[in-house]
């Protein structure tokens, strides 16, 4: 796992805008036509404690989730009131879910619908291993070479051989409802990276992976979590900008840029570390100018995410 290491300033602007996508031409972090925006007022906080104390626990962490109502609710008002301010400073939109791993309390601000781009890779990984396991196997020397490359490296031919390995849109929608995914449909076809999902899905992917009370069992989550703990240099970004340095960070990115418009989707979801507690942390972003703005808005997003709960 790597520590953050950058920040960066934030874009500037006033229209929060959500857009629909029409196709997609994967390429790296991807290419997107077809796009149509329409302006939208900035979204409200939502706080709700954990499903249980086991979901709120990553993997081997000790201990009892310890909620309170009062505590929620003071994470919904600092939640809104500093990602309220940082809609209004910007012409993309957002949505970010975080878990207080300790606490047990979590929030979501923003219920609108995203591209995952390559954070998919997480969830066709867990379905994968939901696969194997059901089978009573480990996984083959192949799918193992291609989760590797596919988590560490974002490599999207080893993407589209396990999309089609766990059935495609329709495997991971059976995965998915075991996952307690709700709001996450898989894209057309082999267009893996125009699933659509919500930060509040993400989240609950997260929870699965990194949580015990999970339909991934203990090996299968290790195996996810090391994965994400070993992103390729220059791929480390994202939430891992809400670690304290020196931290351990577990994460996956995706990037996806549009060909009508050039602007650009960022997504960062993962697992990350403070002096205080650890958390679950999922930013999804669209309509950035550029891929740079786009990563620094996600990196943005994550701290005031972040440091809300940690106040």
């Amino acid at each position: 796992m790597r520590p953050h290491n950058r920040h960066r300033a934030r874009p500037t602007g006033r229209t929060v805008v959500i857009a629909t996508i029409a196709a997609v031409v994967l390429a790296g972090g991807g290419v997107v036509a077809g796009v149509h925006a329409m302006a939208r007022p900035p979204a409200q906080a939502q706080v709700r404690p954990a499903a249980s104390s086991d979901a709120a626990q990553p993997a081997g962490e000790g201990g009892e989730s310890v909620q309170t109502g009062a505590s929620a609710a003071d994470r919904d008002q600092e939640l809104s009131d500093a990602l309220g301010t940082m809609a209004d400073a910007t012409d993309a939109d957002f949505s970010v879910a975080v878990l207080d791993t300790v606490s047990g309390v979590q929030a979501v601000y923003g219920d609108g619908t995203y591209d995952t781009a390559s954070i998919v890779k997480v969830d066709i990984l867990a379905a994968l291993l939901l696969t194997a396991q059901d089978a009573g196997r480990g996984l083959t020397a192949q799918e193992t070479a291609n989760a590797t490359v596919m988590i560490e490296q974002s490599d999207n031919d080893a993407a589209t051989a396990l999309w089609h390995s766990v059935g495609r849109a329709d495997g991971l929608a059976e995965a998915n409802e075991r996952l307690g995914l709700t709001g996450t449909a898989g894209g057309d076809g082999d267009l893996w990276g125009l699933t659509r999902t919500t930060a509040a899905d993400q989240l609950r992917l997260l929870q699965a992976v990194f949580g015990a009370d999970s339909p991934l069992d203990a090996d299968s989550r290790t195996y996810l979590q090391g994965l994400m703990g070993r992103i390729s240099d220059g791929q480390d970004w994202g939430v891992t900008a809400a670690a304290v340095p020196a931290s351990g960070t577990a994460l996956k990115n995706g990037w996806l840029q549009r060909s009508t418009t050039g602007l650009w989707d960022i997504n960062s979801i993962g697992q990350v570390a403070t002096d205080r507690s650890t958390y679950l942390v999922a930013v999804l972003t669209s309509g950035n100018t550029t891929q740079a703005a786009g990563i620094a808005l996600a990196e943005d997003v994550a701290q005031a995410a972040v440091g809300a709960f940690e106040q």
